[in-house]
């Protein structure tokens, strides 16, 4: 069995939401700029992959996009319809702040395609780990929305049809996208198989969702977990979180593959987000899982692309991550790694241990 597969298409980098920037519209007194959900970060990643040699040690695919069919598992009829018709209008926005244009309906369905082929081929044997280099992004689009730059929820789909077909029973979904999963949250909310689990910046985005409160709901109620991390939280705040509480709650579910929502806004360097992350640290983190993944079901991990904004700064956190998931000794150095986490507050926060702690209490006693 070949190791990592990485899974990537042109079409997706071809997704043009707009000159917008970090606004759902233009505005008369908003100068046009580049959105800032553009091409360039996953192509830069692409591209250094090309020029480390790391692209060399993986099992590279180009799958074909997703099917309507596949699509309705997650999303309504009437949505998908409706994101055909702004495509024959020449774009539009496919809910809250999902802006499109020409070309991005196919991309979506490519991007969609990706993580299916991923998770696909993870759950089947036929790769042990896998990362799909997915765009437009997914885990903030809904049943019936497009939401967050987001259009089809590529994450939900995936799973979705693994389960349907029989390929994968218990799954657990990690996001570790600076911005709540509500997509994944509301698809799996009432399914005691699907442990969803978010570690974001609380009350950026969405403001509706995201709050430890939300646990899930009749049959699913405690697969669902959400930690909302001040702004602010740096490497100590994320480890701690994650060996106190991300990794025990995974372990505990049992699963037979996890599923990441790998965002890198959570680093240093991004505009949308207020957190402290450096690419060692999304290293950091991928070891963790990986290490939890061969412990509780043979290594089937597969990490879907979702945010991150910082043009410069995401392919020298995606390679790093890479890197981990294929056990690569090829790195590329980053040259503001050691300032990063050298800078003040990083180490844990005694308001962040206190937050931290409680939540683990109360996972314990439910």
């Amino acid at each position: 069995m070949e190791q990592t597969g990485f899974f990537w298409h042109e079409r997706c980098f071809w997704h043009d939401p707009g000159a917008i920037g970090v606004f759902s519209s233009p505005g008369a007194f908003l100068q046009p700029q580049p959105a800032s959900e553009s091409a360039e970060s996953k192509r830069r990643l692409k591209n250094l992959l090309e020029v480390s040699g790391l692209i060399d040690e993986l099992v590279v695919e180009k799958p074909a996009p997703a099917s309507r069919v596949d699509l309705e598992r997650f999303h309504t009829a009437a949505y998908l319809d409706a994101l055909a018709a702004g495509e024959q209008a020449g774009g539009g926005d496919a809910g809250d702040c999902a802006p499109f244009g020409p070309g991005s309906e196919a991309a979506a369905y490519q991007s969609a395609g990706l993580a299916v082929a991923a998770v696909d081929a993870v759950a089947c044997g036929r790769l042990r780990n896998a990362y799909a280099l997915c765009r437009p992004p997914g885990h903030h689009a809904e049943s019936g929305r497009g939401r967050g730059f987001c259009l089809l929820g590529n994450i939900p789909v995936a799973v979705k049809r693994a389960r349907a077909l029989g390929h994968i029973g218990r799954v657990a979904i990690l996001d570790w996208d600076v911005h709540h999963g509500n997509g994944q949250q509301d698809a799996f909310y009432d399914d005691p198989e699907v442990f969803t689990v978010s570690v974001h910046q609380a009350g950026n985005f969405p403001l509706d969702s995201g709050f430890v409160e939300e646990r899930g709901r009749g049959a699913g109620q405690g697969a669902n977990l959400n930690l909302p991390m001040p702004p602010g939280a740096g490497i100590g705040a994320y480890r701690y979180a994650f060996e106190q509480l991300i990794v025990p709650a995974l372990e505990a579910l049992a699963p037979q593959m996890i599923v990441i929502a790998c965002g890198y806004d959570a680093c240093a360097k991004d505009p949308l987000g207020k957190m402290l992350l450096n690419s060692s640290a999304f290293a950091d983190m991928t070891a963790q899982i990986k290490a939890l993944s061969e412990r509780v079901c043979e290594g089937r991990l597969v990490m879907i692309h979702e945010g991150g904004y910082s043009e410069g700064y995401v392919p020298l956190c995606g390679h790093a991550v890479i890197a981990t998931l294929a056990d690569s000794a090829i790195k590329v150095p980053d040259p503001q790694d050691a300032e990063i986490a050298a800078w003040a507050y990083q180490d844990l926060q005694p308001h962040q241990r206190d937050l931290i702690d409680g939540w683990v209490r109360d996972w314990r006693e439910t």
